[in-house]
């Protein structure tokens, strides 16, 4: 049942349903911006929407600002989630609105993110969801990118063949509404299939990743050899497994002389960066390596550096990864649980 002439409005943003606060919102903006907006919007919505803006009377301008401010706050998490996913999103809002409104508007998002369409296919690693779309119709391939999120949609067209790719971008482009029956009846089909191909598939063992999870538990001389050995014979694969057996929260077991070595190879605007989606841990162990002054300016240039693509962030990380690495080879420092510190003579 619709909002009804002469109901009493709840005072509370919480205690709204959608409608409602979308008749507040377009009370809030001036006509032109209001039409706008619900050209955009289903025409089922636009009538219930309309019937409540008839329906309401004085709204408090404290509940009109609390709407407005909601729906800025939404819309930035949802940017957020366009620049590096749902967990980015979560830790900037964090970082940026104070504990309640942040826990509210993360409720928020983590439920419409659990009802967009496909959003199934998030869970699914890049090379099985790619195998598994690869002989799909453009336009199913096109409904999918439509829905998913930024990153993930580059990474689909990105391991598609030239031919389709250009196909699923026109259709993409091209695609305006959808019957929300049909975007239903293609999740259902593809979430069936895609669980009976899940389920015949053969276990994965081995791989890049259990290689550097063993060579992560051995002593420092041992993971040397191996990595040395086989460093001739194929250097990319060492790489990627080097990548992978230290990453950027692991500076936290480098011991703070090594800490020290880093810093002086690193400067302020990049170590800002990189600490932007480090742990308050690892952030206290590098501020307790450094003056009282250095690590005051680096936490005021993380504030006021304001949002930043996730990749970069990655990027100055693995710089500093990089650094770490180069270190320890040369042996200026020591990483905890790598046999470092047995190896250490006093």
């Amino acid at each position: 049942m619709g909002f009804r002439a002469g109901q009493k409005l709840s005072d509370k943003t919480e205690d709204l349903d959608g409608i409602i606060k979308s008749a507040i919102l377009l009370l809030s903006l001036d006509e032109a911006s209001a039409s706008s907006l619900l050209r955009c919007m289903p025409q089922d919505v636009v009538q219930e929407i309309t019937g409540t803006l008839a329906a309401l009377e004085e709204v408090p301008n404290d509940l009109v600002e609390a709407v407005v401010e909601e729906f800025y706050d939404l819309q930035l998490a949802n940017r957020y989630i366009r620049e590096g996913g749902l967990e980015y999103a979560c830790r900037l809002l964090q970082e940026s609105l104070d504990p309640e409104r942040a826990a509210h508007v993360i409720g928020q998002i983590e439920q419409q993110v659990q009802r967009s369409p496909f959003n199934f296919l998030q869970r699914v690693e890049g090379e099985t969801l790619l195998a598994f779309i690869q002989d799909e119709h453009p336009q199913t391939i096109a409904l999918i990118v439509s829905h998913l999120g930024h990153a993930r949609a580059s990474e689909i067209l990105v391991g598609l063949p030239e031919s389709k790719q250009i196909e699923v971008v026109r259709r993409v482009a091209n695609m305006e509404q959808m019957n929300p029956d049909i975007v239903q009846e293609v999740e259902a089909g593809l979430e069936d299939r895609l669980s009976n191909m899940l389920a015949s598939s053969s276990e994965r063992v081995g791989g890049v990743q259990t290689v550097a999870e063993v060579l992560n538990l051995c002593d420092r001389s041992t993971e040397k050899k191996i990595m040395d050995g086989m460093e001739a014979g194929d250097p990319e694969l060492v790489e990627d497994i080097r990548r992978l057996m230290f990453v950027f929260e692991d500076v936290l077991f480098v011991d703070d002389k090594g800490i020290q070595c880093v810093l002086r190879e690193i400067d302020n605007s990049e170590l800002a960066l990189a600490l932007k989606t480090g742990s308050d841990e690892l952030k206290d162990k590098v501020f307790s390596n450094m003056s009282t002054r250095a690590a005051e300016t680096i936490i005021e240039d993380m504030e006021y550096m304001g949002p930043v693509r996730l990749s970069d962030v990655e990027s100055a990380q693995q710089r500093i990864v990089d650094v770490v690495r180069r270190l320890e080879d040369a042996g200026e420092l020591i990483i905890a649980g790598r046999g470092g510190i047995s190896e250490v003579v006093v």
